[in-house]
Protein backbone atom coordinates (compact mmCIF):
# COMPACT_ATOMS: atom_id res chain seq x y z
CA UNK A 1 0.00 0.00 0.00
CA UNK A 2 1.35 3.35 -0.77
CA UNK A 3 1.67 6.01 1.66
CA UNK A 4 2.52 9.10 -0.37
CA UNK A 5 -1.21 9.87 -0.93
CA UNK A 6 -1.68 10.57 2.56
CA UNK A 7 1.15 12.54 3.58
CA UNK A 8 -0.57 15.80 2.18
CA UNK A 9 -3.40 15.60 4.45
CA UNK A 10 -1.68 13.84 7.52
CA UNK A 11 0.49 16.95 7.27
CA UNK A 12 -2.26 19.58 6.72
CA UNK A 13 -4.46 17.86 10.15
CA UNK A 14 -1.15 17.48 12.17
CA UNK A 15 -0.65 21.47 11.57
CA UNK A 16 -4.23 22.44 12.37
CA UNK A 17 -3.95 20.25 15.83
CA UNK A 18 -1.08 22.15 16.68
CA UNK A 19 -2.55 25.42 15.93
CA UNK A 20 -5.46 24.92 18.13
CA UNK A 21 -3.48 23.40 20.89
CA UNK A 22 -0.71 26.44 20.74
CA UNK A 23 -3.82 28.92 20.84
CA UNK A 24 -5.73 26.65 23.69
CA UNK A 25 -2.77 26.94 26.15
CA UNK A 26 -1.88 30.94 25.41
CA UNK A 27 -5.63 31.55 26.06
CA UNK A 28 -6.58 28.85 28.46
CA UNK A 29 -6.32 31.38 31.95
CA UNK A 30 -8.32 31.80 35.65
CA UNK A 31 -11.14 34.09 34.82
CA UNK A 32 -10.41 37.71 36.33
CA UNK A 33 -12.12 38.57 40.11
CA UNK A 34 -15.23 40.71 39.09
CA UNK A 35 -13.64 44.61 39.88
CA UNK A 36 -15.36 45.53 43.34
CA UNK A 37 -17.31 48.56 42.70
CA UNK A 38 -17.98 49.19 46.71
CA UNK A 39 -16.72 47.57 49.82
CA UNK A 40 -19.39 46.36 52.34
CA UNK A 41 -19.33 47.25 55.58
CA UNK A 42 -17.22 45.26 58.59
CA UNK A 43 -20.56 44.90 60.33
CA UNK A 44 -21.87 42.55 57.54
CA UNK A 45 -18.71 40.16 57.20
CA UNK A 46 -19.17 37.20 58.86
CA UNK A 47 -16.03 36.98 61.44
CA UNK A 48 -14.31 33.98 60.04
CA UNK A 49 -15.43 31.94 57.31
CA UNK A 50 -16.29 28.35 57.92
CA UNK A 51 -14.00 25.44 57.64
CA UNK A 52 -14.03 23.87 54.15
CA UNK A 53 -14.99 19.76 54.46
CA UNK A 54 -13.28 19.23 51.09
CA UNK A 55 -11.72 19.98 48.16
CA UNK A 56 -11.84 19.75 44.60
CA UNK A 57 -8.35 19.63 42.85
CA UNK A 58 -7.81 21.80 40.10
CA UNK A 59 -5.18 21.56 37.37
CA UNK A 60 -1.55 21.93 38.62
CA UNK A 61 -2.62 20.72 42.15
CA UNK A 62 -0.42 18.32 44.38
CA UNK A 63 -0.35 16.61 47.76
CA UNK A 64 1.69 19.31 49.23
CA UNK A 65 0.09 22.37 47.31
CA UNK A 66 -3.07 20.90 48.66
CA UNK A 67 -2.07 20.38 52.08
CA UNK A 68 -0.13 23.87 51.96
CA UNK A 69 -3.24 25.85 50.18
CA UNK A 70 -5.76 24.16 53.09
CA UNK A 71 -3.65 24.32 56.19
CA UNK A 72 -4.13 20.80 56.55
CA UNK A 73 -1.02 18.34 56.48
CA UNK A 74 -0.41 16.08 53.93
CA UNK A 75 -0.44 13.02 56.57
CA UNK A 76 -3.70 14.46 57.69
CA UNK A 77 -5.09 14.24 54.42
CA UNK A 78 -3.56 10.65 53.45
CA UNK A 79 -5.36 9.34 56.79
CA UNK A 80 -8.63 11.32 55.95
CA UNK A 81 -8.70 9.78 52.17
CA UNK A 82 -7.26 6.30 52.14
CA UNK A 83 -7.92 5.71 48.52
CA UNK A 84 -5.97 8.74 47.81
CA UNK A 85 -2.61 8.25 45.91
CA UNK A 86 -0.51 10.98 46.40
CA UNK A 87 1.23 10.50 42.85
CA UNK A 88 -2.01 10.35 41.30
CA UNK A 89 -4.40 13.30 41.77
CA UNK A 90 -7.42 13.70 38.95
CA UNK A 91 -9.21 17.15 37.93
CA UNK A 92 -12.69 17.31 39.96
CA UNK A 93 -11.49 14.52 42.91
CA UNK A 94 -12.51 15.67 45.72
CA UNK A 95 -10.59 15.26 49.36
CA UNK A 96 -11.65 15.07 52.67
CA UNK A 97 -9.79 17.68 54.54
CA UNK A 98 -11.80 17.08 57.91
Amino acid sequence: MRLRPFAGPAAFLLAATLAVAGIRALTHHAPAAPARTQARPAAHRPATQPARRVYVVRAGDTLAAVAARTGVPASRLLRLNPSLQPTALFLGQRIRLR
